[in-house]
């Protein structure tokens, strides 16, 4: 919540922590220290300064130093933990989720891809400046007409002509498409039908990419509508790992869990914005927090918050001993995004009037808890996955 200088109130350090089950302190001591310091500079200063860019669809490059000051960049190959990995996109969403979508999808799908499936001479030309963010890479594999599908009916194409790739196609709700320095494209090999990888430099002839505007949420992050019109890469832009859609399907388990632990953190996010209010805002000569109704809500978010972060837990467990599915990772991504959805809206119900404008910040997450819902796999094919492994039976068509 702001208050009459337009400041954002951050959290008393009175106040008690609202991880109530003491799961953050599960982390080492030395990721744990790293872990509170990050916290103190998210919640301070870069909460605060989202909500300027959230209202007008803004980037805001100048962060991005900052951002990788805390080794945000590089969580896919510092050798953190799997458990604090998560727990960073979980206080980067805590702090802003558009920052967090763009933390998750430079790790997981961007230095992740090139790490474990590029080349070395791609590592050493690309690694270095994604780890600082001094580079920016776009992941583009959703099209315009092919999203749930997009295994069996991706339409992109590239042909090896003369020593060259060359693509065709269209991508749609790639992020940071419009600002990317290249973007990992998905496109269907013409000589064998498979689908592969290749790294496609923005400023080359025949790409374009479009903003995507009036975005209810996940403002901060460009999403674009990307256009490949004949665009040439060489041949050594194919990515030796991706020459398959198995690879693609890999990365995206990954992926799906990672937007696990942003649902919990908008979730935290949200309960830390609903106390605050309630103990600021006086109504019938008392706050609000006195109010048994508001202590429910307060009860319940923090529960859905807990659950879910507990969740988020035991499957970075099960990445660190290899054991991690794409059922589990289905699973993990339904169930919090949809308790998030639960979670704001209690939230903006809690705030009253002041809960429908980004001023409180609470109008600010119920609009980003939506698009949680449903990027990275919908609620509704992510169940279907998790039914599958549970019945033996698809029931996607």
């Amino acid at each position: 919540m702001q208050d009459q200088n337009g400041t954002v109130k951050v959290r008393d350090s009175a106040i008690p922590e609202a991880d109530l089950m003491g799961m953050i302190g599960l982390l080492p001591a030395a990721e744990h220290a790293r872990y509170l310091a990050a916290r103190e500079v998210l919640q301070r200063r870069i909460r605060p300064a989202s909500i300027d860019y959230w209202n007008r669809e803004e980037f805001p490059h100048q962060m991005l130093p900052g951002l990788a000051a805390l080794g945000l960049g590089e969580l896919q190959v510092d050798g953190s933990s799997q458990l604090f990995k998560g727990l960073m996109y979980f206080e980067v969403a805590r702090a802003d989720v558009s920052l967090s979508a763009l933390v998750g999808i430079h790790n997981e799908l961007i230095v992740g891809m090139i790490d474990r499936l590029g080349s070395p001479a791609q590592r050493e030309r690309w690694l270095p400046g994604l780890r600082t963010f001094q580079s920016l890479g776009a992941f583009a594999l959703t099209e315009p007409e092919h999203g749930s599908d997009i295994a069996g009916g991706l339409a992109t194409s590239a042909e090896l002509i003369d020593g060259e790739w060359v693509i065709h196609g269209a991508k749609r709700w790639i992020g940071s498409g419009t600002i990317a320095d290249f973007a990992l494209v998905w496109a269907r090999d013409k000589a064998d039908q498979q689908i592969k990888g290749f790294i496609v430099e923005t400023d080359r002839p025949g790409y374009s990419a479009t903003k995507i505007e009036h975005k209810m949420g996940l403002r901060i992050m460009q999403n674009a509508h990307i256009r490949l019109d004949g665009v040439r890469v060489p041949a050594d832009n194919l990515l030796p790992g991706a020459v398959n859609f198995a690879a693609a399907n890999e990365l995206l388990r990954d992926s799906r869990a990672w937007v696990g632990w942003q649902a919990a953190g908008i979730q935290f996010g949200a309960f830390d914005i609903a106390r605050d209010y309630a103990l600021e805002r006086f109504q019938f000569g008392r706050p609000l927090a006195k109010f048994q109704l508001i202590q429910l809500s307060l009860a319940e978010i923090l529960g859905n918050a807990s659950a879910s972060l507990a969740l988020m837990l035991q499957f970075a467990r099960m990445q660190e001993s290899g054991t991690a599915q794409m059922a589990q990772a289905a699973m993990v991504k339904a169930t919090t995004t949809r308790l998030a959805r639960e979670s704001v809206a209690q939230g903006r119900a809690l705030l009253g009037g002041n809960g429908v404008t980004s001023d409180y910040e609470m109008a600010k997450l119920f609009g980003d808890a939506e698009i949680l819902y449903s990027y990275e796999g919908t609620y509704e094919i992510n169940s279907l996955i998790v039914a599958r492994a549970m019945t033996g039976l698809g029931a996607f068509v």
